[in-house]
């Protein structure tokens, strides 16, 4: 059977000429971001992508995404040293399964007026820097359904103890792999005195699956930021974007029978970009977008980090 073809590449969307998305990674999720940057290249040849390194193993990273999709590094790395340094102060040196991943921090302290964050496991369906128009109107989006799924990997309970949280704050929760905001919105001094708050009280979070920023990034979010607003929300509803959920399969891109509308992401939170993992061969179309594909005796890739 043929394959139907992908679409036609859409035209970069009208921005903001100070918009920026930022990724965190390093060389061990290359073939990730390949992925990804192919998906937004295809769509979006404009908008600056910029690298905020996970570690210091991000060389050939930032090599073969500078060359191929002209991603830049970002300027700032001594905000990274100060992230890593103040967890390390605040929690401990073994508090968190990856530390590393409070990086995307960083965002606050970048070049872009408004910017988007996205995940390295991801990919996009349409000029996703689009998404920043809500910022028109509020000071921070998302677009998920995680508060669908309770409180798990967030919070515990105990988290209605905390002053400003209540079963309505918590239907606020969302996944931090794919937010945006603007630039200076938090400090220095605001995200020291948060992580100060929630090393005082780890009974409000849940890290039983060994998720790092997540909690305190909601956190963060929910009693810093209230001009807030998850795109979901948008009035006539909003597709899915997880890769554990069931769509249908449309060309390369996915639509959402109960939304009646194509995905503007995927993403494959909680799952090893690996074979026999949901949507694998969508991946695969993406990594290999722009360059052949080796047959599976070749086939090779390198492995996230932990989970």
């Amino acid at each position: 059977m043929t394959e139907p073809a992908a679409p036609e590449k859409a035209a970069a969307p009208a921005r903001n000429n100070r918009d920026q998305i930022y990724i965190l990674a390093n060389d061990r999720v290359l073939d990730q971001a390949i992925a990804l940057l192919n998906s937004i290249r295809l769509y979006d040849t404009e908008t600056p992508v910029v690298l905020i390194p996970y570690n210091e193993k991000y060389k050939e990273a930032a090599a073969v995404l500078g060359d191929r999709f002209g991603v830049t590094l970002f300027p700032n790395l001594t905000i990274l040293e100060w992230l890593d340094a103040t967890i390390e102060e605040t929690f401990g040196a073994d508090f968190f399964a990856r530390p590393q991943q409070f990086r995307k921090q960083a965002a606050w302290f970048g070049e872009g007026d408004r910017f988007l964050y996205i995940d390295t496991d991801i990919v996009v369906f349409e000029p996703i820097i689009a998404v920043l128009n809500d910022l028109n109107t509020h000071d921070f989006i998302c677009y998920d359904y995680q508060h669908r799924g309770g409180i798990q990997n967030v919070f515990s309970r105990a988290i209605l103890n905390a002053p400003g949280f209540n079963k309505s704050t918590l239907a606020e929760i969302f996944n931090c792999g794919f937010w945006g905001s603007k630039r200076g919105l938090i400090s220095e001094s605001d995200l020291h005195q948060i992580f100060a708050d929630c090393a005082a009280h780890p009974e409000y979070f849940d890290f039983s699956q060994k998720t790092s920023d997540q909690p305190i990034i909601n956190y963060l979010v929910l009693k810093q930021i209230p001009n807030r607003f998850n795109l979901v929300n948008r009035p006539g509803g909003a597709p899915g974007n997880w890769a554990g959920s069931k769509f249908q399969r449309r060309g390369w891109r996915l639509f959402d029978s109960r939304a009646r509308q194509h995905l503007k992401y995927l993403h494959w939170a909680g799952f090893r970009l690996q074979p026999g993992c949901p949507y694998w061969e969508l991946w695969q179309h993406y990594r290999y977008l722009n360059e052949p594909k080796p047959p599976p005796s070749r086939l090779s890739f390198r492995l996230p980090w932990p989970s």
